[in-house]
């Protein structure tokens, strides 16, 4: 898992955001990036999850998986922290956000198993996974870079992955990268700042 695989592309087609801009004139990091699009998953419950399912609502996109040692569940904790901040700091943000966690190793992810991992980290988070198919499609709409690494001697194997996460307007429209390197209360600085 790495951070410093951000998509060359990514950064060509993020401006920066305003320098000494109003908070009404002030355009987020990403708008106009192409990140992310129409999808159809699985969720934790075993039910299809489209991404019109979330018309209306923020959204906080994090791909990863389940049986990763490290860089993802600290960076779901982190979330699910910063979530807990807007709860009890900024309510009504808040109830317009939703964290969403996706899978980038559907042979091992099923709905079960990232019920359990998503349940770890806050109640509202929508775990969801799919055949290999859908989840490249949808790896490469938001530009996450995913590669299933060679079996060890157990047969166990690692996925290396971009690990970001993405705020997501009302729309599906990009807006920033949250900072997860950071913690939880900065990420929940962050909302608070784009989420109107």
């Amino acid at each position: 898992m790495n951070r410093s695989l951000v998509p060359l592309a990514l950064l060509c087609l993020a401006p920066l955001a305003a320098c000494g801009g109003g908070a009404a004139t002030e355009e987020p990091p990403l708008a106009g990036a192409r990140i992310g699009g129409p999808f159809a998953l699985t969720d934790q419950n075993n039910r299809t999850v489209r991404d019109t399912d979330f018309a209306g609502k923020y959204r906080i996109v994090y791909f990863g998986y389940t049986y990763c040692p490290d860089v993802c569940p600290t960076d779901m904790q982190k979330i699910g922290q910063a979530m807990k901040i807007l709860d009890k700091e900024a309510p009504r943000t808040s109830e317009k956000l939703v964290p969403i966690f996706i899978s980038v190793d559907p042979e091992r992810d099923t709905p079960a198993a990232v019920k359990q991992f998503v349940g770890n980290f806050y109640p509202r988070t929508v775990g969801l996974t799919g055949t290999p198919d859908q989840i490249a499609q949808v790896a490469k709409s938001y530009a996450v870079y995913f590669k299933k690494q060679p079996p060890g001697p157990g047969g166990g194997y690692m996925v290396d992955h971009f690990a970001a996460a993405y705020l997501m307007g009302k729309s599906g429209e990009p807006l920033a990268l949250l900072p997860l390197e950071k913690g939880g209360a900065a990420i929940a600085q962050e909302v608070r700042h784009w989420v109107r």
